[in-house]
């Protein structure tokens, strides 16, 4: 039997390193995940309330529609209940957009070293994939307009971008989108904006008033701490919303996890707690990785890409051993680099001694 051979070469997806694994192999007792940008407080209290209230409905299907998240979240958002689509996760939300508008032989324009799904999917579909370099860790806007094409179908831009963690501001999104043409679907994936606290962050939902061709993904896996429920959005036009809601698999989220998500987005009190929890612990960061010498891209979400100075792999297995899980650079094409979530300020801390013994551990070696 033969595979479609538009997938043959694709890699598959390559998580962080799961707690009990790395237990299991290394034989500790204690260990911080700081590789998958996770929320290092959980979710609202709220959320517990909603799914123990769901169990009594474990053998009945959802809605399909997910009418009540739908119009929580438009309630929230200020949008009509016509512009969103929900999924497992704002990754399946990037399946659907690649499945329900490319062909082979489209182009698709994305930054080289962005989230890994947009080029995944895309490739699945037979498109052709335009990767951009980043300028300085940050998308290159006026580069990705000059390799649309007439064959370009929908452009990418991860922001804050995964896995540099850097953000295009609403001014250089504004001046971007007013260039685009308007038959090129832009695709904002926003699923660390709720982080932001620059006052610079592009406002996507007034950018969709405006532009018809627009649309915004959001995911309650990172600030809400929904991650294993799999639940996430896209807001956009009515008409792009439909589009997408046209190869929507039947019963795509589940009971529990549209429950847990009007709860989640209902406490707001929440995540301001954890949006300042955030911002203290990337101050932190960013201040001992200047005491150690080391230089780190600027971060607006809830995880800091910064060079070690020596091979990534050396750093991320020699934090490993002292029970500290992140992303090592090397498998990212940051070869001397490691991309940390943001923690707890004890996980913080912690992470910080480990990462001064394992520099002067490899400081021979680098």
């Amino acid at each position: 039997m033969q595979p479609k051979q538009s997938i043959v070469h694709l890699p598959v997806y390559q998580p962080g390193k799961p707690i009990e694994e790395v237990k299991r192999e290394l034989g500790l007792s204690e260990i911080i995940k700081l590789a998958s940008n996770e929320n290092p407080f959980g979710s609202s209290p709220k959320v517990k309330a909603a799914i123990e209230a769901e169990l009594a409905n474990i053998s009945l299907y959802p809605d399909g529609g997910a009418v009540d998240l739908t119009s929580a979240v438009a309630k929230y958002l200020g949008v009509e209940t016509n512009q969103l689509i929900f999924g497992a996760g704002s990754d399946e939300v990037i399946l659907m957009l690649a499945r329900a508008y490319l062909v082979p032989g489209d182009d698709t324009v994305m930054a080289k070293h962005t989230f890994p799904q947009y080029k995944h999917n895309c490739e699945i579909e037979g498109a052709n994939c335009i990767e951009v370099p980043l300028n300085h860790g940050t998308h290159d806007l006026d580069a990705m307009l000059a390799a649309i094409t007439d064959r370009t179908k929908i452009v990418w831009i991860c922001n804050p971008n995964n896995p540099t963690g850097t953000m295009n501001t609403d001014e250089e999104i504004k001046a971007f989108l007013s260039k685009v043409p308007s038959n090129v679907l832009v695709v904002l994936d926003e699923a660390y904006c709720e982080y932001n606290t620059t006052g610079e962050y592009p406002d996507s939902i007034e950018l969709i008033k405006q532009y018809e061709n627009v649309i915004s993904l959001r995911t309650f896996s990172k600030i809400y701490g929904l991650a294993s429920l799999r639940i996430g959005y896209g807001v956009g036009h009515p008409s792009v919303i439909r589009t997408i809601n046209q190869v929507r698999e039947p019963f795509n989220t589940t009971r529990m996890a549209q429950a847990a998500a009007i709860a989640a987005i209902q406490d707001n009190k929440f995540i301001e707690k954890c949006r300042t929890a955030n911002s203290a612990g990337l101050a932190y960061l960013t201040e001992q990785f200047a005491k150690l010498g080391l230089t780190a891209f600027p971060a607006h979400g809830n995880f800091v890409m910064v060079d070690v100075g020596r091979p990534a792999a050396a750093v991320f297995e020699g934090l490993l051993r002292k029970g500290i899980i992140v992303r090592g650079g090397h498998q990212l094409d940051f070869p001397t680099s490691i991309r940390v979530t943001i923690g707890s300020s004890e996980q913080n801390e912690k992470f910080i001694a480990a990462l001064t013994q394992v520099l002067a551990e490899t400081a021979v070696q680098a």
